[in-house]
């Protein structure tokens, strides 16, 4: 029997009938072999070394395949601003260390526990759409390895398969069922505790690479459906800015027009300032006539257009990775540049329990000390943005480390870390619980301060995963 098929509403006909789906050339090397074979073009054949290639060749088709762990790919645009950016080189060029360790987790944050349906994470308060499995280039630290790689992870009820795409009726259905319950319940689902669903989060992989008439099919069917504000993230604005055009504007005009009371976030994920800004031969930041550093002007287009809408709420996030951004000189002009034309600094992040993870992660005290240190000479509006570290239990900032030791407190003796829960799964019960553990200054993950726990009202060391919930349970209306 066929599946049946989503149908858009009127409404929605007003916006999905104006699209425009224009054809973008990202100039996209997919995989080693262009830079191993010399098909590449001329000026980008260099962007390996001959012994980095042979590196990577002496493990090629063994268990430490690199593209195995993490497929190559890359977009002209941002190979331009890479070539004098070794931060950016690291952040999308295959290295062997990635696989010298492959420890970690299949599904960082057990995230399946809470996928009602096929794509849907529901895990807080809002819900995470996985609507695509690739973006237009890879980061190699990425945190959805497992999907962009496309390898089977196992479930809560203990099949393997590989992480699925969200069908927009499967999702809208569930929406609806959802807070229908609530309503009837008095305002908390009877099975969850959670509240109406009022948020979702398109990600994947990277929406933006999604044609126009896509994006406007899930914009309009999840308002129709009732939510409240939609979240897009992407890196499309450092690595293909040019998608942002006159056609996604206007896309994005109507919409607004159709849906007005629906608000709306874009998510980027800036790494690092060499992203947007230009530099010199010698890698020095250019200079404007009044001496603000120079974008690049895709970019800056790019950006303006969208901030310029004020309906669109921008907000950056970035994790902390060796190598890439763990500077904080990098992290101010970042925060400063970001700030100054109208992006929020969203949160920082310490490298999650993926696999290969030790490859990339700063150790979590350093990333304290790094974001600490980049704001340091920033302004209040500035530095907003937290570091987060996201445990199972729910995103966790790591709020202090200290250098002192703590008086009368046994195991605080070379100072304390000071974790707590920012998101808390569910209905949110440990939300601002906080935990303590005592210092370890190579520690990348919680359970290398498994032996020196001080204090834990948070329980991010006594930690059970959930019991599994059918979907049809998850959306019982009561009668």
């Amino acid at each position: 029997m066929a599946k049946a098929k989503y149908e858009p509403a009127e409404r929605e006909r007003l916006v999905l009938d104006t699209v425009e789906n224009p054809r973008y050339d990202r100039e996209i090397l997919n995989g080693l072999d262009p830079f191993i074979s010399g098909t590449a073009p001329e000026d980008m054949r260099g962007f390996y070394s001959p012994s980095e290639i042979e590196r990577l060749l002496q493990i090629k088709d063994t268990d430490r395949d690199i593209e195995s762990r993490m497929p190559v790919k890359i977009t002209r645009h941002f190979f331009e601003m890479a070539k004098n950016s070794p931060s950016l080189q690291k952040l999308v060029k295959a290295s062997p260390d990635e696989t010298l360790n492959l420890d970690g987790a299949e599904d960082p944050g057990n995230q399946m526990d809470y996928s009602p349906v096929e794509g849907l994470i529901h895990k807080y308060e809002m819900g995470l759409l996985y609507v695509i499995s690739t973006c237009s280039a890879h980061c190699r630290f990425c945190y959805r390895e497992e999907l962009i790689a496309r390898k089977p992870v196992e479930r809560h009820d203990g099949t393997v398969e590989k992480k699925g795409l969200a069908q927009v009726l499967e999702v809208t259905d569930y929406i609806r069922a959802h807070n229908a319950a609530v309503a009837v319940n008095g305002g908390r689902h009877p099975e969850t505790g959670r509240e109406k669903l009022r948020e979702i989060l398109l990600s994947g992989g990277d929406p933006m690479v999604l044609p126009n008439s896509k994006l406007a099919a899930w914009f309009t069917a999840l308002a129709e459906a009732g939510v409240e504000a939609i979240r897009l993230g992407t890196k499309e604005l450092a690595f293909y800015p040019d998608r942002f055009d006159s056609a996604f504007l206007d896309m994005m005009d109507r919409f607004h027009d159709t849906y007005p009371d629906v608000g709306f976030r874009l998510m980027t994920h800036f790494n690092h300032p060499d992203e947007l800004l230009v530099k010199d031969q010698d890698g020095n930041y250019i200079e404007d006539g009044n001496g603000f550093h120079e974008w690049n002007h895709s970019t800056q287009r790019a950006v303006e257009a969208v901030v310029s809408r004020g309906w669109i709420s921008v907000e950056n996030q970035s994790p902390i990775i060796r190598g890439v951004n763990n500077d904080p000189d990098a992290l101010r002009i970042l925060q400063r540049t970001l700030k100054r034309v109208g992006i929020e600094n969203h949160y920082f992040f310490c490298g999650r329990d993926i696999v290969a993870y030790r490859a990339f992660n700063v150790p979590i005290e350093d990333a304290w000390q790094i974001l600490n240190e980049s704001q340091k000479g920033l302004s209040g509006v500035e530095a907003h943005a937290r570091l987060s570290i996201t445990h199972y239990k729910g995103k966790t900032e790591v709020s202090a480390v200290t250098d002192e030791p703590v008086p009368g407190l046994a195991g605080a003796e070379n100072g304390v870390v000071v974790f707590k829960i920012l998101r808390s799964a569910a209905e949110a019960p440990d939300r601002g619980k906080v935990c303590i553990v005592g210092r370890n200054p190579k520690a990348l993950w919680f359970d290398d301060y498994e032996d020196r726990v001080l204090f834990d009202e948070a329980g991010l060391f006594d930690y059970n995963r959930v019991k599994p919930v059918a979907a049809d349970e998850l959306t019982a209306i009561p009668a």
